[in-house]
């Protein structure tokens, strides 16, 4: 057992873990954040996706040991005392159907409008859809999440 920390939703954790204990168990198991799923455990559906010093980071196969001493944030801390904008979006263009990953897809959606901001490019509806490939959603045909991202867009 290995002594991890670091700093979740703005607030400072550490626990003693096996060193193979993936960052999206050391998430759900052990700090009972269960709103980042676990969908295919090979990196490709993105449902356990979260951000990790800021960069949008797939926790289903990286070690919770790498992200020692780094600030994790997960959907359960993107909103505040309102629902984030992206969150919002998605609520009001109806960007999700079972909801199983929206969350990744939230996280995926401020990821993206967060780097195209700053880089000073557009994103369009055909940039949105080409960063969405490492999402997958089974029950919509993305139509309304594209929408979701492009209102949050002008709103973030």
């Amino acid at each position: 057992m290995t002594e991890v920390s670091m700093t979740v939703n703005g607030s400072a954790v550490s626990a003693k873990i096996e060193d193979r204990t993936l960052l999206v168990d050391f998430l759900r198991d052990h700090l009972k954040l269960t709103g980042t799923h676990v969908g295919c455990d090979t990196s490709q559906c993105g449902a356990c996706l979260v951000h990790v010093n800021g960069q949008a980071m797939k926790s289903c196969t990286m070690l919770a040991l790498s992200a020692g001493g780094t600030r994790v944030t997960t959907i359960e801390g993107v909103a505040g005392d309102d629902l984030h904008p992206m969150q919002k979006a998605f609520n009001d263009n109806h960007g999700l159907q079972c909801g199983f990953c929206t969350p990744g897809m939230v996280m995926s959606g401020i990821d993206m409008v967060t780097r195209y901001k700053a880089e000073g490019k557009t994103l369009d509806e055909a940039a949105i859809r080409h960063e969405l490939e490492g999402n997958i959603c089974r029950c919509t045909g993305y139509h309304n999440i594209v929408k979701s991202i492009q209102e949050a867009a002008g709103k973030m």
